[in-house]
């Protein structure tokens, strides 16, 4: 395999996973909460060619050498943390922020994930009458102390804009402060990986590299709100016939470069 057809076969590789990348974030568009990725590239490998001597002419300027690579490769994923536009529901269990903010989210082994998919639900906590706080997958919502967020038997929840939980009475009266919702800012969104049910992951060798710290300022709660994705199909499709277009040339590359070796092959000396 010649030079060109290796660089021809790591691009189209690198191109394919961009594809997968822009297809996530199209069939993405109306999930809720859902922040578009994109897809980070870098030199697989480059290295320096020498020239003839006979290169080296008066005057001339430019180091002797050119650099030759061979082809790209996915350096990483990133998420677009940008926001998203808020659609009022009028449901009190919907919840949407503003800003650089995610949601803490307890799993069942015991874990923290981070979300923006705020379409919550009070569910029956025990034979009490009492509810918590979940996400549409079931998994608890936490507050500020690193538990349940419960609503006390007969009240409804309501959440300031700052986080602060209240129950209040059917009629607003007799507020009950129950704590505060756990809201973090992402700090290095490039370690920040997604691990399903719209719900982000750190990997336990980096949780204490400042992936994310608590909020303090610059995130709002909006109660009775949902935030829609950010993707934006103009800018994706857009990137899709590019990146279709690319795939394709560089397949022409690798075409050419099996019909030359196919030449040299058929050469009679």
């Amino acid at each position: 395999m010649n030079n060109s057809m290796i660089a021809a076969s790591a691009s189209m590789g690198a191109l394919q996973r961009r594809l997968d990348i822009l297809a996530d974030n199209i069939a993405n568009v109306n999930t809720v909460g859902y922040k578009r990725k994109t897809a980070v590239f870098e030199d697989l490998l480059t290295n320096m060619q020498p020239h003839e001597p006979d290169f080296r002419l008066p005057g001339r300027q430019t180091p002797m050498g050119f650099t030759q690579g061979w082809g790209a490769k996915l350096a990483s994923i990133q998420l677009d943390l940008s926001q998203g536009t808020l659609l009022p529901t009028g449901n009190m269990n919907d919840v949407a922020l503003e800003g650089n903010g995610l949601f803490e989210i307890g799993m069942p082994d015991g874990s923290r994930a981070y979300t923006r998919h705020g379409p919550f639900q009070l569910v029956p906590d025990g034979a009490g009458g009492d509810q918590k706080l979940v996400t549409a997958a079931g998994y608890s919502v936490l507050d500020d102390a690193g538990g349940e967020i419960i609503v006390p038997a007969g009240r409804t929840l309501n959440i300031a804009p700052e986080g602060t939980l209240t129950a209040v009475n059917a009629d607003g009266s007799d507020p009950q402060t129950i704590g505060r919702m756990s809201l973090y800012t992402v700090e290095k969104p490039e370690l920040v990986r997604q691990i399903g049910d719209n719900l982000y992951g750190i990997d336990a060798d980096m949780l204490q590299s400042g992936v994310v710290r608590p909020v303090t300022t610059g995130v709002a709660v909006r109660q009775g709100f949902t935030e829609q994705s950010n993707v934006d199909m103009t800018e994706e499709m857009a990137d899709l016939m590019m990146v279709q277009r690319a795939y394709q040339l560089s397949a022409r590359a690798l075409s050419s470069g099996e019909q030359m070796l196919g030449m040299a092959n058929n050469l009679r000396g």
